[in-house]
């Protein structure tokens, strides 16, 4: 397990992105599906103007980090962490990336992100690295965990046509545990994480999420 101090010099110097929410969370958590559902809501009321986007992206560097989660371009995975550290940054601080549209009174909805790093290259390739590469990075003003079990989000997976390398069930219950542990660090340190019962109707968690997303600062302007 990693030691609490271990991320405390990252918790200190974090810079936060207003405007900016992050949802994360295991692989068949719903992350994918809860944005889409959000993203119609917000669409449906017109305000604030939202921009939903995910990581990996689709440039030519998140291009290639699909290529090697669907195991057609298998990387080692001190590669992979470096690769989702050069997508994030562009993601950031690129052209209408994050940075520039949360600056411009828009809601930034990211299906995954820094925290998603830490965890899934923290298993691979151990905490350091994937902390050394994203602990410059700012952080989203409100992050929300889809917390599932394990054994459940595979059953929901079961019918996809294939999987990719991090979906099976020992891996699954690694990375549960490991983002339950940073995120329990993470809010000792004051950073806004909330947990939803993902395991629930898919319409009950869209209410819930709802319900956090709506006490976000830009929708009270």
């Amino acid at each position: 397990m990693t030691p609490v101090f271990f991320y405390d010099n990252l918790l200190r110097i974090m810079e936060i992105i207003p405007n900016f929410a992050v949802l994360e969370g295991g692989d068949g958590c719903g992350t994918t599906t809860q944005l889409s559902l959000l993203e119609k809501r917000l669409l449906n009321i017109g305000k604030p103007s939202i921009f939903s986007t995910f990581e990996p992206t689709n440039s030519e560097i998140g291009k290639i980090i699909r290529s090697a989660l669907k195991g057609e371009n298998p990387v080692k995975p001190q590669t992979l962490a470096l690769l989702f550290a050069a997508d994030r940054r562009e993601h950031i601080y690129g052209k209408n990336g994050i940075i520039e549209r949360a600056a411009n009174g828009e809601l930034v909805v990211c299906d995954r992100y820094v925290l998603s790093s830490l965890v899934y290259q923290g298993i691979e390739c151990g905490d350091e690295l994937p902390f050394s590469l994203n602990s410059p990075y700012p952080f989203p003003e409100l992050t929300v965990f889809l917390d599932i079990e394990p054994e459940i989000a595979l059953t929901r997976m079961k019918n996809r046509s294939s999987l990719e390398i991090f979906e099976y069930r020992d891996f699954q219950e690694k990375v549960r545990l490991k983002y339950l542990t940073l995120i329990e660090i993470y809010k000792k340190k004051g950073v806004k994480i909330e947990i939803i019962d993902a395991s629930k109707n898919m319409h009950e968690v869209e209410e819930q999420l709802w319900s956090v997303i709506s006490e976000m600062p830009i929708f009270k302007r």
